[in-house]
C-alpha cells in the first residue's frame, strides 16, 4: 500500500519537489516515532504523513494561500479519493481524513495524530 500511496503523491504534486520532499521527511519521522509507539495503527500513520500535505495546491488555487487552515479544508476529499484509487482499507479511511482535517490546528488525542502532528513539527523545524 506503501508504495502506491507515494507514487499517487508524487503523481498529485508533480514537478513540486519541495512538497514531494516534505512528505518523504513527514513519512520517515513517523516511521521512527511509530517504532515507539506499539498501540498505533502503521497503515493509518504512513497513509497520513504522505497525505497530510496533499490539499496545498488546491489551498493555493481556491484561497491564494497555503495557510494549513485551508489545507485542512482542501486536502481530505483528495486525500479520500486517493486512498479509494489505491484500494486503501475502507475501516481505516475516516481516521485516515481526520488527521489531514487537523494536522495544522491540532485537537485530537489518539496516538496516531500525534505521531503525525510531532513528525511533522520536527520537520518543519528542520526545514526552518
Amino acid at each position: 500500500m506503501k508504495p502506491k500511496l507515494i507514487a499517487q503523491m508524487e503523481q498529485h504534486f508533480g514537478q513540486d519537489l519541495r512538497r514531494i520532499n516534505h512528505a518523504y521527511r513527514v513519512l520517515a519521522e513517523a516511521e521512527k516515532l511509530l517504532a515507539k509507539e506499539p498501540g498505533a495503527d502503521e497503515e493509518i500513520v504512513v497513509a497520513a504523513a504522505i497525505l497530510h500535505d496533499i490539499g496545498i495546491h488546491a489551498a493555493e488555487k481556491k484561497y491564494n494561500s497555503n495557510a494549513g487552515k485551508y489545507q485542512e479544508i482542501e486536502g481530505p476529499p483528495i486525500a479520500e479519493r486517493l486512498l479509494h484509487e489505491v484500494g486503501f482499507s475502507e475501516s481505516k479511511v475516516a481516521e485516515v481524513l481526520e488527521i489531514i482535517a487537523h494536522h495544522h490546528s491540532g485537537g485530537i488525542k489518539t496516538n496516531n495524530f500525534q505521531i503525525i502532528w510531532q513528525a511533522d513539527i520536527r520537520v518543519n523545524q528542520l526545514d526552518g
